[in-house]
């Protein structure tokens, strides 16, 4: 049977945060200073809000793990979810985002790969 996920793994290296310094700036106050596909906060309640971002308008929630954050857009057709994790014996933060089905639409790829990128760059400057 052909899987109908979709899965990216990106990693950050040299990052210089603990996982208590990782979990305190991935909020979702913080959401648009660390992700320039996200332009701003609609609601923020801490664990849960809305967000305006390259796709539209969405609701958002936020889940602590034990070692990262996840972010899920639970009212996304695709199920988004942005899993943003660190082992302390490592230095490098991952990023692992999934949909719940294979994306084909090329546009829609590249502005989820972008959405990485944008994390990435934000959490390097956070990181150091």
């Amino acid at each position: 049977m052909e899987s109908l996920v979709m899965e990216l793994l990106e990693n950050v290296e040299n990052a210089d945060l603990d996982q208590i310094k990782l979990k305190n700036n991935l909020t979702i106050h913080n959401m648009p200073k660390l992700c320039n596909s996200i332009d701003n906060i609609i609601s923020d309640e801490n664990d849960q809000g809305v967000i305006y971002c390259v796709w539209g308008k969405h609701e958002v929630r936020r889940e602590i793990l034990d070692n990262g954050i996840r972010f899920s857009f639970p009212q996304c057709p695709n199920a988004l979810t942005l899993s943003i994790t660190k082992n302390n014996d490592s230095d490098k933060i991952h990023l692992h985002c999934t949909t719940n089905t294979n994306i084909e639409d090329e546009d829609f790829l590249d502005s989820i790969k972008q959405f990485i990128k944008d994390w990435m760059v934000g959490i390097k400057t956070v990181c150091h």
